[in-house]
């Protein structure tokens, strides 16, 4: 398979992530969305969204949504918990992941990062839904080790994807003991070099 992505993406690294965990053979193309590349015609043929990531099979199909994608590649390993019901617990951190975390923490790093902009001109609302996300995994992290109880799940993977970098964007994670302690762990499963 072809992963088209953004090596300085979050959701672009999810993908890359699992397939290097599950020993998935894969060729990594590296797309710029600052320079358009996501909207050139034959792109934009791959996936009508303008987006990264995206997976193009061997067959000619293809796949987006970096959620979707790691699901899929993931979907008989033991990254996904095999009851049915912890398995829907994952899925609801997934969802939660791209709604109420990715949308200000990973906001916040691009326009720190990539945009140069001050963190005085962030806006505060989304600073502070950041920390809200931050908050909420640190309360469910305190009493549990992964996002799923004791082993790594997807969940694990996509939400480490921004938040082992969340103080790019400005987030101090100072007061985040069990979320800092999560990092380390879900670092060391990965067998990434750490972030912070």
């Amino acid at each position: 398979m072809q992963i088209y992505g953004d090596s300085n993406s979050g959701n672009c690294l999810k993908v890359k992530w699992v397939c290097d965990k599950l020993a998935l053979p894969y060729q990594w193309i590296e797309i710029d969305t600052r320079k358009g590349e996501t909207r050139t015609p034959q792109f934009l043929k791959m996936n009508g969204a303008g987006q990264v990531p995206t997976v193009a099979f061997d067959d000619g199909r293809t796949l987006a949504q970096s959620n979707a994608i790691i699901r899929y590649l993931a979907r008989d390993s033991a990254l996904v918990p095999r009851d049915a019901f912890i398995a829907a617990k994952m899925d609801e951190w997934l969802f939660w992941e791209q709604y109420s975390h990715e949308p200000y923490i990973a906001v916040c790093r691009f326009l720190l990062v990539y945009l140069g902009k001050e963190a005085s001109e962030l806006d505060p609302e989304k600073v502070k839904r950041g920390y809200a996300a931050l908050d909420r995994m640190e309360q469910h992290l305190s009493v549990s080790r992964f996002f799923t109880g004791e082993a790594v799940s997807l969940a694990d993977v996509s939400l480490l994807a921004y938040t082992r970098v969340a103080h790019e964007g400005g987030f101090d994670l100072a007061r985040h003991a069990a979320v800092r302690r999560w990092i380390d762990e879900a670092e060391a499963f990965l067998s990434l070099a750490p972030a912070r």
